[in-house]
């Protein structure tokens, strides 16, 4: 299947603006499609963006951290439910990345920065970003824009647009895809895009609105963006840069919003505690960590003490203070036991203080009363790896969910599992399939390879090698001679 080539457009059409108000009756909307109708099939379409993914995780950090993942396919899921095209297949994921920015793919794949989580002050706020992002993928604005002349593969569209993506965020490493753009072009390309941004804006209030989020939102968020445009200078966020805040946008964005009738939108636990230990994991001054939970401990309501006092728990747990760290979560764990990220957080404590007995009750426990809670198996994969039990390990693996059997941390600890069991050629096989789910081919050719050269493999085995390496080989070499 042969596609068209991208141009900086294509980034910049993917990237969340200031949403403009819509109406409160239901807007229909149509499904325009591409030009033909039939530029990529679904079957194609899902292809492109599983590969559009495996070249994000080589260009940069996509959190493997289950409850963040859990919490962001939340929330998504729940505005795609209310949004004008709910059978659209989606897959969201956060990126590790302090910039303030989000985007949308092909194939449903919608990226968020951890850096743009941490900004908003409400879960309405973020998913006001989100409902435009799906507003994009919903309305086919990708699909749109590549119908050019030039043809290029899947693999070098995939990994072309993930360079321009991540480009807008290291000019360094999108330079080379963004030399590719022919100039005369551009403007009516932006222009274009502007018409796809307002589409956008309206879709994505009205699924923001019916998903119950709050409309207000969205020039509650982007009134404080512009405001706090007058501090970065030169540094203004590529976020910022794209798509400038005017006060006529957001004073007509607020007065349509009005037209929703007003009521109070609390923040689930869900989108605290994510916020919680995003700061957590990405503030490198512990001590000013430390500092920002112990304010925050201070106000707010219980819960979000509470919140906060996890937050201080898991400072701890970096600074391996596993007394401290486990005495928090174990008064956390007593008070909201229906909460599986403190029983989660204790259990990994012990886990990491070599408190095996306790770790191994208390991840029974949770696996008992969270059963479907795919963060607590894979912790307590981990764990029964750690304490030399990869049977058992790969039995709780298995039991995931099948939408997290395809991300690169699952092949990973199929791959450690299999090294436990001593089965060096499954072992190889799986890393393989790690490395390629990152968008690492070359490095899946060579364990592919080391994997064939494992003595006394049997028909099968030799059969699933021998197609998965030419398999890698294939995608290596069209990406190649298509550059």
């Amino acid at each position: 299947m042969k596609l068209s080539a991208l141009t900086v457009a294509t980034a910049l059409s993917l990237l969340p603006t200031i949403p403009q108000a819509i109406e409160t009756e239901k807007i229909q909307l149509p499904d325009m499609g591409d030009s033909s109708g039939a530029l990529i099939s679904p079957i194609e379409e899902q292809e492109f963006g599983a590969s559009f993914f495996r070249n994000l995780h080589s260009q940069t950090e996509i959190s493997q951290d289950l409850e963040i993942q859990q919490y962001i396919q939340s929330i998504g899921r729940q505005l795609v439910a209310h949004s004008d095209n709910p059978s659209t297949p989606f897959h969201f994921f956060v990126v590790m990345d302090p910039n303030i920015n989000a985007f949308a793919g092909p194939g449903g794949y919608i990226g968020v920065n951890s850096g743009l989580i941490l900004l908003t002050e409400a879960e309405s706020e973020l998913a006001s970003v989100m409902a435009h992002e799906i507003g994009h993928v919903t309305q086919r604005h990708l699909y749109r824009q590549i119908e050019a002349a030039s043809k290029m593969s899947i693999p070098t569209v995939a990994a072309t647009l993930a360079a321009i993506l991540i480009g807008t965020q290291s000019p360094r490493m999108g330079q080379a895809a963004l030399m590719a753009v022919q100039a005369g072009s551009v403007q009516f390309q932006i222009n274009f895009t502007r018409d796809n941004e307002k589409e956008a804006d309206r879709v994505g209030m009205q699924t923001l609105a019916d998903a119950s989020f709050d409309p207000r939102s969205m020039p509650t968020f982007f009134e404080r963006l512009q405001q706090s445009t007058r501090y970065y200078g030169k540094g203004v966020p590529e976020f910022l840069r794209t798509h400038p805040v005017s006060e006529s946008r957001i004073a007509d964005t607020r007065g349509r919003a009005e037209t929703y009738p007003y009521r109070q939108y609390p923040d689930s636990m869900g989108y605290l505690l994510t916020k919680a230990k995003l700061y957590a994991l990405t503030m490198h001054d512990r001590a000013a960590a430390l500092k920002h939970f112990s304010a925050l401990e201070q106000q707010g309501t219980n819960e979000q003490r509470d919140v906060a006092r996890y937050g201080i728990g898991l400072i701890h747990l970096k600074n391996l203070q596993y007394q401290a760290a486990g005495e928090i979560f174990e008064q956390l764990t007593a008070k909201y036991p229906n909460q599986p990220h403190y029983i989660s957080a204790l259990a990994r404590t012990a886990m990491e203080n070599h408190e095996a007995d306790k770790a191994d009750r208390l991840f029974a426990k949770a696996i008992q009363n969270f059963p479907s809670n795919d963060a607590i198996k894979i912790e307590y994969t981990r764990f029964l790896l750690k304490i030399a039990k990869p049977e058992q390990a790969r039995q709780v693996l298995q039991s995931l969910s099948d939408d997290q059997k395809e991300r690169p941390f699952y092949y990973q600890t199929l791959a450690e599992i299999h090294a436990g069991l001593n089965q060096p050629a499954e072992s190889h096989r799986y890393m393989a399939e790690h490395y390629f789910a990152g968008g690492q081919t070359d490095n899946a050719i060579l364990q592919i390879r080391l994997a064939k050269q494992v003595k006394n493999l049997n028909y099968q085995m030799q059969a699933i090698l021998d197609e998965r390496l030419n398999f890698f080989l294939s995608e290596l070499e069209e990406m190649k001679n298509k550059r």
